[in-house]
């Protein structure tokens, strides 16, 4: 994580925001990010409502097992550039956070 990290801000401050998996949220895990200087962002677990990159590169796509879902899930995020993930998160993010504050976290129409 951290060469890319390096590679994509250099010395900027950036925020990581992770998906809250069991093994991220280990005392290991936080206490790595903390030794690292690396600030997390707060984020509700299970929030597809705050996901529209994979959500949106996913809709169409029906699986029929775990492999053929993994691949499905590398094979669109492998497809997203950089331009398309800013002007996502710059078009729907701030609707989608104030739909998921006002549902005090429970399911939004995303």
């Amino acid at each position: 994580m951290l060469p890319s990290t390096y590679e994509l801000y250099g010395d900027a401050d950036f925020i990581f925001q992770q998906d809250l998996a069991p093994a991220h949220t280990a005392k290991s895990t936080k206490t790595w990010f903390n030794d690292h200087g690396i600030i997390v962002l707060d984020w509700p677990a299970n929030s597809p409502d705050l996901n529209p990159i994979a959500k949106r590169k996913m809709k169409d796509m029906r699986p029929n097992n775990a492999e053929e879902l993994k691949a499905a899930i590398k094979a669109s995020l492998s497809s997203i550039t950089p331009q398309q993930c800013h002007m996502l998160i710059a078009s729907s993010m701030p609707c989608r956070i104030k739909a998921v504050i006002d549902a005090k976290g429970a399911q939004t129409k995303y």
